[in-house]
């Protein structure tokens, strides 16, 4: 009986760790340097990112294209950023494994590409 019952409570115990960490919420927030690539060449931009909620954030791209304030949603561990450059709307679409991030970016009328980031320390 008592065998059981640490079996159980070694169980419920791994359980509500794995529940806790689940909801803990993915931040963007900190100087990400991104390695862009396109077949309009390659670029590394920097973006400054401050979350406004658990969902939302904004922030500066600093790059190629010039200097820009940017707005993005995260849910989960995905998020989407857009910004606009000349008439051009620029979106980031990705997801964050701690100081990393990955995805696919669209660049208005003038193609796609993927690109990689790495969080500042």
């Amino acid at each position: 009986m008592k065998k059981a019952f640490v079996i159980f409570l070694s169980a419920f115990c791994l359980m509500a760790i794995t529940f806790l960490h689940a909801q803990t919420p993915v931040t963007v927030t900190g100087t990400w340097n991104i390695i862009a690539e396109s077949p309009l060449g390659n670029g590394t931009p920097v973006f400054e990112l401050n979350h406004t909620s658990d969902t939302t954030f904004t922030g500066t791209y600093r790059g190629q294209l010039g200097e820009t304030a940017v707005k993005g949603t995260i849910k989960g561990n995905k998020f989407y950023l857009s910004f606009d450059i000349s008439g051009n709307l620029i979106e980031y679409d990705g997801v964050v494994d701690g100081d990393t991030m990955k995805g696919k970016l669209k660049l208005g009328t003038m193609g796609e590409g993927t690109f990689t980031g790495t969080r500042k320390k």
